[in-house]
């Protein structure tokens, strides 16, 4: 017999070769029929799996909506897989994962066939749904490494059994049965998976679009079709998710970053972002305003190289743990003569720098330090590079060029917690400024592959809980929760997620606190006891990046910013040619008041003008016919359909909109 402890205290007894399903349907026919998968010792299975022996027990329920919706949507991707090869036989499967918010899956078209089309979906989700109804088995094997790279070559194959063939030798397989008999079909699957088929909603899903990818993500190997779904526990959750799809498609910040006239991306340059001058109005406003923030806080501003011998990202520890993101430049002068290589290939090589600790440890090295010199907080908007495939780019949110808001603090251990609650308040400040009052706060801790001792780990990790518990906000109020695994290689990190306007969630904020790299680069201050003491790191960002925050701040708004960061803060617009001279005149008068301000005297009719000032998402359009110019008014119309104009005095607009044009930390 095995014992069996559920979440309550009390213990079942069961016999060896019971499952969580056994255990459900001994509590209760309703609990049985809830009961999706389970809990055993931590570990998400099967509901049909056994108990390996004495065992932890949670059963998983719709109520656990985290891993019921990661279950359906796993099963969703399976199912489209089964309904793929079902309708168009030769195609063969590679991987489909789920995701955030649904799930994909990768295809090989048979040969001659071509890619898969949007055109398609409609008839490979008539053919998943009735997959779904026919509620299918989905039972767990274990194979031997041989039999299945056998089956996967008999069956054609070709990629499945390439990667299972790179499998490490005795490692468990594991395969996905569904239906019965020789016909069911089957998948190489970690799991876990739902009992059924028909334990999912046909009505909660939805396939959405299908793209191209590469088998392992590299452009060198085959083209494959993505097709991409969204998969819910019910159909109102579907409902509703669309109604948020559609409403992040009307806040596309390529589709209004082109309507404002603020940037390009352009494949002459991958990954790159060509800021125009509203764009770059924007991105200044931001930057002046952390700068100010910053200076405020203690932080000193720096710049460093753009390009560093691979030696120093060695000694770093990014070219072991990192190289296959960074953009490696040979140390030489290029070939000249037609007939010679450009590259000798015997060149020492540099780097591009993926990030800018290593050079403000650089910077932290010059000079003697002491103790009572520290906490030093060094900043820089620096320009980074990142060697991001191409695939994985995507409008200004992921490129390969960026600029972060980056600073390093270098404290002493006893300073820890209080720099942490400063970073805090500091980053608390700067997101309700931008409009992000709502973000949540989550620890990442090591992840396998990582530099340091656990005992260095152990401190680094307990230090970060402190400093949190400390500020107040290791709390249900902001999401506080720890991350197994997902820490960087060097040191554990605080990640701070915003929820914008339409509720979606973005990691951007982080703090990372490192006993590593300081002493592998040599950093070091003179202790109160006359000694070399290694200084904590503390790495950390506020946006993140500029280009992806710009992005993010797109969306959340709309493009309708708050008026101190609009690139365009007001228009004026003439009715009639008579009052070209007065606009001019009220332009200058807002201009004087360190207003931006575009004139529109063309001969266009006022509706014309008031639509086209709309769609570029003016905060204010100030309208003046021959009446105006007479009464030295203005027609003050603010953007949105539903606004209400006003007549107002020139000189009351003028102070009104200069005031509201203030930065909110310039407000009184």
């Amino acid at each position: 017999m095995l014992s069996i402890k559920l979440p309550d205290g009390s213990v079942r007894e069961v016999e060896r070769g019971a499952t969580p399903a056994d255990v459900a349907a001994a509590i209760g026919p309703g609990l049985a029929r809830a009961a999706l998968a389970a809990r055993v010792n931590g570990e998400l299975r099967d509901i049909g799996r056994p108990f390996d022996g004495d065992s932890e027990l949670a059963l998983v329920t719709a109520r656990d909506e985290a891993d019921a919706l990661a279950l359906a949507r796993h099963d969703y991707a399976h199912v489209l897989a089964e309904a793929v090869q079902s309708l168009f036989p030769g195609t063969q499967i590679t991987f489909g994962p789920a995701t955030d918010d649904g799930f994909y899956y990768d295809f090989a078209p048979a040969p001659g066939r071509g890619p898969f089309t949007d055109d398609e979906l409609p008839l490979i989700e008539e053919e998943m749904r009735r997959i779904i109804r026919a509620d299918k088995p989905l039972k767990r094997e274990v194979w031997s490494r041989e039999d299945l790279i056998r089956r996967w070559r008999e069956q054609g194959e070709t990629f499945k059994a390439e990667w299972a063939a790179e499998l490490p030798e005795g490692e468990e397989l594991t395969v996905y049965r569904a239906g019965e008999g020789e016909d069911a079909w089957l998948d190489m699957c970690r799991g876990p998976h739902l009992a059924s088929t028909g334990k999912l909603d046909p009505e909660a899903f939805r396939l959405t679009r299908v793209s191209g990818a590469y088998w392992r993500g590299d452009q060198n190997n085959p083209q494959l079709s993505r097709i991409y779904g969204t998969g819910w526990l019910n159909r109102k959750q579907l409902e509703a998710y669309l109604v948020r799809l559609a409403e992040a498609q009307k806040r596309d910040h390529r589709k209004i970053g082109q309507e404002m006239d603020l940037f390009h991306l352009q494949q002459e340059a991958h990954g790159s972002v060509f800021w125009h001058p509203n764009g770059f109005i924007l991105w200044r406003q931001l930057e002046a305003y952390l700068r100010r923030r910053l200076d405020a806080a203690g932080y000193r501003e720096v710049k460093t190289p753009q390009i560093m011998d691979a030696r120093q990202w060695e000694q770093s520890g990014h070219w072991g743990k990192y190289r296959e993101n960074m953009f490696v430049i040979p140390d030489e002068i290029p070939g000249t003569e037609e007939d010679e290589p450009i590259l000798s290939g015997k060149a020492e090589l540099m780097a591009l720098k993926p990030m800018n600790c290593p050079a403000h440890i650089l910077i932290f090295r010059q000079g003697i330090k002491s103790y009572r010199d520290l906490p030093i907080r060094l900043s820089e908007y620096g320009c980074c590079h990142r060697n991001e495939p191409h695939g994985a780019l995507h409008g200004i949110l992921r490129v390969r060029q960026f600029t972060q808001d980056d600073a390093h603090i270098f404290c002493r251990e006893d300073q820890i917690v209080e720099e942490v609650r400063l970073f805090c308040d500091l980053l608390d400040a700067v997101y309700r400024d931008l409009g992000f009052p709502d973000y949540h706060i989550k620890l990442a801790l090591r992840p396998e592959k990582r530099f340091g001792t656990d005992e260095m780990w152990d401190k680094a990790e307990q230090d970060l809980r402190d400093a949190v518990h400390a500020t107040g906000r290791a709390t249900e109020v902001y999401g506080w929760e720890e991350l197994p695994g997902e820490g960087a290689f060097y040191s554990p990190k605080l990640e701070f997620h915003l929820t914008d306007a339409i509720g979606r969630t973005w990691q951007v904020g982080t703090l990372q606190l490192d006993y590593v790299m300081p002493e592998r680069l040599g950093a070091a201050y003179v202790g109160e006891d006359g000694e070399k003491h290694v200084p904590v790191m503390l790495h950390r960002a506020i946006l993140g990046s500029f280009e992806r925050f710009i992005g993010i701040l797109i969306e959340h708004h709309a493009g309708r910013f708050p008026l101190w960061l609009a690139p365009v803060q007001a228009a004026v617009a003439t009715i009639v040619s008579d009052a070209d001279d007065y606009a001019r005149e009220v332009a200058a008068a807002l201009e004087a008041k360190g207003l931006r301000v575009a004139l529109d005297a063309r001969n266009e009719k006022i509706n014309y003008k008031v639509r086209e000032h709309s769609l570029a998402h003016t905060p204010y359009l100030l309208v003046v016919g021959k009446r105006e110019a007479e009464e030295r008014t203005v027609a003050l119309r603010p953007l949105g359909a539903d606004a209400r104009q006003e007549m107002l005095p020139l000189d009351q607009v003028a102070e009104r909109l200069a005031l509201e044009a203030l930065p909110p930390d310039l407000r009184g």
